[in-house]
């Protein structure tokens, strides 16, 4: 799908990109990303970040509001379990998100547009990594309409019944 662009002195037409939403812990995500930026790592620039405390102070509404608002892909990334500096905030975080997956699916999101990953202060290239991956695989899988889920999704629970 293209979108075109019209200003006053030319017209173009743009491929159309992923918009995805990174929710990234401070402490540790966050400082990863911007290693990444620092180093001049070669990543993606389709990720909007929004940052947090700690990962487990997402609420999982945030995801949800992201993808009402248009995002094709949200990413959930904060310290590795044990290593929080709040002490359990990932631990909070991994069983609340573990059970939200499942709900994802049921409400017509794909899980391949939902992903929790834990990347700490120093591993900037696994975060470089990670956007790059995550931006064509939703790229594949094209722009994600979230009335055209949600509307499949309330089908698919009526006709379940």
């Amino acid at each position: 799908m293209t979108k075109t662009t019209t200003s006053a002195t030319q017209t173009a037409t743009t491929p159309w990109e992923p918009k995805i939403v990174g929710i990234l812990c401070y402490w540790c995500t966050y400082a990863g990303a911007d290693l990444a930026g620092s180093s001049r790592l070669k990543q993606a620039p389709n990720v909007r970040v929004v940052r947090v405390p700690c990962s487990g102070r997402i609420d999982p509404l945030f995801v949800l509001r992201a993808f009402a608002r248009g995002a094709d892909a949200v990413l959930v990334s904060g310290c590795h379990p044990g290593d929080c500096h709040y002490s359990k905030g990932n631990y909070y975080c991994r069983r609340r998100l573990s059970v939200f997956k499942r709900l994802l699916e049921f409400i017509g999101i794909p899980k391949e547009r939902f992903r929790v990953h834990w990347i700490s202060a120093a591993e900037g290239q696994q975060f470089a990594q990670v956007v790059n991956t995550m931006t064509e695989e939703v790229r594949r899988l094209g722009p994600f309409r979230w009335q055209e889920a949600a509307g499949a999704a309330a089908q698919q629970g009526i006709a379940g019944r």
